[in-house]
């Protein structure tokens, strides 16, 4: 099926997993929208702005397979960094150094990378690749070509889940390329989020309701793998979507602990907002009072502020403590962004050898 008008000019859409969703009713930024009715695409940007799309035609239909050309990513060396190598390296350094001053436990550092694209680009059409090349839990697109959305995520991580009253979110820290190459700070880095996490749940859920049902679980993905843990709760009877966003956002596992000392720190150090990587990407079914939102990485933006120019985003970053080598986590931010970017410029081959 056709997502285009005869214009030519892409229709609104979001695409998540087996779900599409078509036929644009409304777009608010106020999050009390998640408790009415209808079912809802959600973007939440880092910095704090939020969309909330209505779709009135929900089916379930796969991704479908990338069509040659439908995509036409930017050459391999045209991406540029927000912070090359030697101010990231310096950055982690600031960060345990903040750390040792005892302003904060854990920061996530990030930067931006950018390159342009063709006017025409959709991002749907790099969805597909993803879907192909890089196959995530929480895969996705939003494009609201009106309202400046437009997203393609290939995220592994959970946000928040909510069916009900019953709230939970997967926090994710700690990378390698194996489960061997994982460190005894990934670990400890683990344990501090989720301390947050808890925190952060406790203050709109029953008391005593959050738990940790699972710590440190090693999950393998594309190229890496990662370890995850569980944060569970229940909420109170008079919150809601409000409360919920307002008491977890941003995502506590690419901010830090204390998240408010680490927001300061990320402020000073980084370069480039941030924009929906690291924010909450997702659906909310207002009606059947569940939703899912992915936190924002291994995300593609396009970038239209520019005039006539199209941009092309993806950020990558890493949590940095006081077990932090400045080099490492540089190479660690290369390794989440590597595979991703192959395939978004057309030069990684999926199995049976066909580049895309």
């Amino acid at each position: 099926m056709s997502l285009r008008p005869p214009s030519g000019a892409p229709l609104p859409m979001a695409r998540f997993g087996g779900l599409l969703a078509t036929g644009l009713r409304d777009v608010t930024s106020d999050p009390s929208a998640l408790d009415s009715r209808g079912f809802w695409a959600v973007t939440a940007s880092f910095e704090g702005g939020l969309v909330c799309a209505r779709f009135d035609d929900v089916r379930e239909e796969p991704v479908p397979a990338p069509v040659p050309g439908a995509w036409q990513g930017p050459a391999a060396g045209d991406w540029t960094s927000s912070l090359d190598r030697a101010a990231y390296v310096n950055g982690v350094r600031r960060v345990r150094e903040h750390i040792a001053a005892g302003d904060v436990y854990q920061a996530n550092l990030c930067r931006v990378l950018s390159a342009p694209v063709a006017k025409d680009a959709d991002v749907d059409a790099l969805t597909a690749l993803l879907a192909r090349g890089n196959p995530a839990p929480y895969a996705g697109t939003i494009r609201l070509p009106g309202h400046g959305v437009e997203i393609a995520t290939a995220s592994p991580e959970l946000f928040l889940r909510r069916e009900g009253r019953v709230v939970e979110s997967g926090p994710i820290k700690g990378t390698g390329r194996t489960e061997a190459d994982l460190l005894e700070k990934d670990y400890a880095e683990n344990v501090m989020i989720v301390d947050l996490v808890r925190n952060d749940l406790g203050r709109i859920c029953v008391t005593g309701s959050v738990t940790v049902p699972d710590l440190c679980v090693v999950e393998k993905h594309p190229g890496l793998v990662h370890l995850v843990s569980t944060v569970r709760g229940e909420l109170r009877p008079e919150e809601g979507w409000p409360g919920l966003l307002a008491a977890a956002f941003p995502p506590g596992s690419v901010t830090g602990a204390p998240k408010s000392s680490a927001l300061r720190i990320i402020d000073a150090l980084e370069t480039a907002p941030r924009g929906p990587y690291c924010g909450g990407i997702g659906w909310v079914d207002a009606d059947r009072g569940t939703g899912e939102l992915a936190v924002g990485i291994r995300t593609f933006w396009i970038d239209r502020s520019a005039g006539d120019a199209a941009v092309l985003r993806f950020g990558t970053g890493a949590g940095i403590t006081w077990g932090s080598d400045p080099e490492g986590e540089w190479r660690e931010t290369e390794l989440k962004a590597e595979r991703l970017l192959a395939v978004a410029s057309g030069a990684y081959e999926v199995s049976g050898g066909t580049p895309w």
